[in-house]
């Protein structure tokens, strides 16, 4: 399901700045590489992570699903110098990946990858997170929420993405597992009192949650 008219798509990315050469280099070689590219963030939605990280200026930032590295390296665009961000990749082939490109770029020395299950990674690092970047299995959303919200600070925020799931949840009944999970995540996200929420509609849906 085409959720953002591809014209308006292709407008939008004209009329925007473009990505840097490392950006472009890990979006070609994802999507020439890897069987699932459609999962990388890509120019838009690669720039509004960097946008809202500049604008907020996050100490510690958390992203829950690495995959190749690019939406690391635009959200750690905002980190300031003595700033962290901790991703974790269940995949070890993609996290070798994304400590390649990592390696090359100046965040080098500020970003920390873990490989292995975010479940168990994230009540074992001593952090609180000014911003929070959840993007990996659509099952686990409320369960990844719970976790990082305590150790959110005060108007911190949390970006989940794939909130339509390819537009399932725009229908009356998902039928997959994971856009039932979506689904599930929307309802528990819009029912909660304690945090100030919006959905962006830009590429498969983008919510944005601040803690109260």
């Amino acid at each position: 399901m085409d959720i953002i008219l591809p014209q308006a798509q292709r407008y939008a990315e004209q009329f925007s700045s473009p990505a840097d050469e490392l950006l472009q280099e890990i979006a070609l070689f994802t999507e020439t590489n890897h069987s699932e590219a459609q999962m990388l963030s890509g120019h838009l939605q690669g720039k509004l992570l960097e946008m809202i990280s500049r604008m907020i200026r996050p100490r510690r930032i958390l992203e829950i699903g690495t995959f190749t590295g690019y939406s690391a390296l635009c959200l750690a665009k905002g980190l300031p110098d003595d700033g962290k961000l901790h991703t974790i990749e269940l995949r070890e082939n993609d996290a070798a990946t994304a400590r390649q490109y990592f390696d090359r770029s100046p965040f080098s020395n500020q970003i920390i990858l873990h490989t292995g299950q975010a479940l168990s990674i994230v009540p074992e690092i001593n952090e609180t997170w000014d911003l929070v970047f959840i993007d990996a299995d659509k099952v686990s959303y409320i369960d990844y929420f719970k976790l990082v919200l305590p150790k959110l600070s005060a108007n911190g925020f949390i970006l989940a993405d794939n909130i339509f799931f390819h537009g399932e949840v725009l229908t009356e009944t998902p039928k997959g597992k994971s856009g039932k999970a979506m689904q599930a995540f929307n309802e528990f996200i819009q029912e909660r009192n304690d945090i100030d929420k919006m959905i962006i509609t830009l590429r498969d849906g983008l919510y944005l949650i601040r803690k109260l």
